[in-house]
């Protein structure tokens, strides 16, 4: 098909339209998204009665108090988020090249490769190029793909599962992630050689939240021991909270192995000699398939890339 026989160029698609499905996702009402866009209701009804005519499908169901998007109407606003994040990304990208930068890029990972890659890559490429502008998030695999679809994250390293729709994703491998038990330094276990399962089961433990890959396996790794899984136990995955905990109790907490050992290299927890093998999966880098990486992406990804061959022990095609 030729570019110029889009239907979005037959149907002369206007910007305020994509602004305007995307502010009647937030405000759920056309008289907000109106006065959100500084127009008119009757100029935004207008708007959006042209789209759907085009379409040939309602957008949202209008309801009593307000609006809801109706299947059609979420497809619609989820690629004008997409459209109008890399309207603003080229925007940003054209003024930081004018300037002889090489503009912004959005990076996110969990938190393991965030303790033990990043801080390297990151510092690598801003010796190399200190204006570029660089933004980070540390989340879970979940959250940091859907950003990674709509476009507000130009990498992930992070965790593909079964259910992630992988037709647009492009995954490289970088390592297992192995997990660890620690506790406050001085801890009674902490100095216990030929220490097993059985002599931390009746402990109290922090582990992940009930539903999570880890707190799954960390349970089947006591009953694969002929063991219940340990029955005085807090749920959550907040570091912060982890480590304070641990300071003042006589806590075990299980956490990637990365994780611990940078606490541990900081004085803040010990890492109990204790076999853990409930591993996670392995996780990787992962960019969208159906998109150019940026220049400042692919700076990035060289980075990242090499930091890897260090970090992991694994080479990965720099490329260009």
């Amino acid at each position: 098909m030729s570019t110029y026989n889009h239907w979005f160029i037959r149907a002369r698609l206007k910007t305020r339209q994509l602004l305007l499905l995307v502010a009647l996702a937030e405000e759920g009402n056309i008289h907000r998204a109106a006065q959100v866009l500084s127009m008119t209701q009757p100029a935004a009804s207008k708007l959006l009665k042209d789209l759907e005519d085009v379409l040939e499908v309602s957008l949202f169901d209008r309801l009593p108090r307000g609006m809801r998007p109706t299947w059609y109407g979420e497809t619609m606003i989820r690629h004008a988020r997409m459209a109008l994040a890399n309207l603003n990304q080229a925007h940003d990208e054209i003024g930081a090249l004018k300037r002889g930068h090489y503009g912004q890029v959005g990076i996110g990972a969990i938190t393991s490769p965030g303790l033990s890659l990043l801080p390297a890559a990151v510092a690598q490429v801003k010796q190399e190029h200190p204006s570029l502008r660089i933004s980070l998030d540390i989340e879970t695999s979940p959250v940091l793909l859907e950003r990674l679809e709509q476009g507000k994250l130009d990498i992930v390293v992070g965790r593909l599962y079964e259910e992630h729709d992988k037709e647009n994703l492009r995954y490289e491998s970088l390592t297992e992630e192995l997990v660890c038990a620690m506790t406050r330094p001085g801890h009674p276990l902490s100095s216990m050689s030929g220490l097993t399962l059985r002599d931390v089961v009746s402990a109290s433990w922090i582990v992940p939240p009930a539903g999570s890959v880890l707190r799954h396996r960390f349970d089947l790794m006591f009953q694969q021991d002929g063991l219940a899984p340990p029955l005085h136990t807090v749920e959550t995955s907040a570091l912060l909270f982890i480590t304070r905990m641990l300071q003042q109790s006589d806590m075990i907490a299980v956490v990637a192995e990365d994780v611990a050992r940078y606490y541990a290299a900081h004085g803040i927890v010990t890492v109990l000699p204790l076999a853990m093998p409930c591993h996670m999966d392995a996780f990787g880098i992962i960019t969208r398939s159906d998109r150019l990486l940026s220049p400042a992406a692919k700076v990035m990804m060289k980075a990242l890339k090499q930091t890897s061959l260090v970090q992991y022990g694994r080479r990965l095609d720099v490329g260009d």
